[in-house]
């Protein structure tokens, strides 16, 4: 493991061809949600919003588990990612109660213990779309649980249990579903993928993942996120984590500046807080009416979302990501004495925490 010239913990290297993907990733979700696409008789929203989905879980189990292998330590893991998570998550769901009204005392507990997706669901309609929260947060829970039990060498289990759930979608026929233990495969994918990056898995898996031409296997990801394609939806985890993963190898120059553009990290960054609001306010007035006068409105909809997750991610979620990294900030080792700093082994990697 490489150490900074203040004797701390190499940093993970930032990867700017994934805030390409994570903006791709919630504009999908957002246009499969709130805007029609194509023709009605298509029926391409679902697997649009599938599509995106689907991404951003890749992406998630990717970050985290190079997270993790890089860095192990489970009480930082825990705390930051939490806090990433947990206080947007909740204010989310407690505008959600508010608005559908009525909220049983089960449905809050589902929600805010992150268990809503589990049968019997608890999700209240302006939150449905929580599901994906309570499934990210189970993920850490778990994936900190194998580590802290043991060890890293513990990860080398995701693949096999990213299999196992496969198989277990095909035998029960679950080619889409918002419960954990049929949909958790999307997630182990791209951590799978991260031990395929970080070499864990051998250099002949490292050479598989970088043959493809992501250009030939995005259209079969978004064919795989529609119910009608016959087999291919048990592959969408895995189609996903391959196009992700060959992108990191052979993306061409123009995609990767094209995904260090302003615009283009920027709606990355803010994508958890759009994600959290879009839905909410679509169950809103903003959301009401007939097709045509729900339409009208829907630019008001999105002007107010994005204006929400402006003040979310910049604002109130900065408190709590400043908090988590206070309370587990690294302490420098110390140099042997006699050390000369200047010519201490010096990271090329970059202080990025995963989003």
């Amino acid at each position: 493991m490489l150490l900074s010239a203040g004797g701390e913990r190499a940093p993970l290297k930032h990867l700017p061809l994934l805030d390409g993907w994570r903006a791709m990733s919630i504009m999908l979700v957002l246009a499969g949600h709130l805007f029609p696409i194509g023709p009605s008789g298509w029926q391409l929203n679902a697997p649009v919003a599938a599509t995106g989905m689907v991404m951003f879980f890749t992406l998630s189990g990717f970050l985290i588990t190079r997270f993790l292998i890089e860095d192990g330590n489970i009480r930082r893991f825990l705390i930051r990612r939490l806090l990433r998570i947990v206080p947007l998550g909740w204010l989310g769901m407690l505008i959600a109660f508010a608005v559908a009204g009525g909220a049983t005392a089960g449905q809050v507990a589902g929600n805010l213990l992150f268990v809503a997706n589990i049968p019997p669901s608890s999700l209240v309609a302006p939150g449905a779309h929580f599901w994906s929260l309570c499934l990210e947060v189970q993920f850490y829970l778990s994936i900190a649980l194998l580590v802290a039990v043991g060890g890293k060498r513990a990860l080398m289990v995701v693949p096999l249990a990213c299999l196992a759930i496969t198989c277990a979608r095909i035998y029960w026929d679950q080619p889409v579903t918002i419960v954990s233990w049929f949909r958790a495969d999307e997630i182990l994918a791209g951590a799978t993928l991260a031990l395929i990056y970080e070499g864990w898995l051998g250099e002949r898996a490292r050479k598989l993942v970088s043959m493809p031409s992501l250009f030939l296997l995005l259209p079969l990801v978004f064919a795989s996120g529609d119910m009608r394609t016959g087999f291919l939806p048990y592959l969408r985890p895995y189609l996903s984590a391959l196009m992700i993963g060959a992108s990191l190898y052979n993306a061409p120059g123009w995609l990767r500046r094209l995904c260090e553009w302003r615009i283009v990290t920027y709606v990355a960054r803010t994508s958890y807080a759009l994600y959290v609001f879009h839905g909410i306010f679509a169950h809103t007035w903003l959301g009401a009416g007939d097709t045509l006068v729900k339409y009208a409105k829907r630019p008001l909809l999105l002007a107010v979302t994005i204006a929400c997750a402006h003040m979310s991610t910049f604002h109130y979620e900065r408190r709590w990501n400043s908090l988590g990294r206070r309370l587990t900030k690294r302490t420098p080792e110390p140099i042997p004495p006699g050390s000369n700093v200047a010519n201490a082994p010096v990271s090329t990697k970059q202080i990025v925490e995963p989003r």
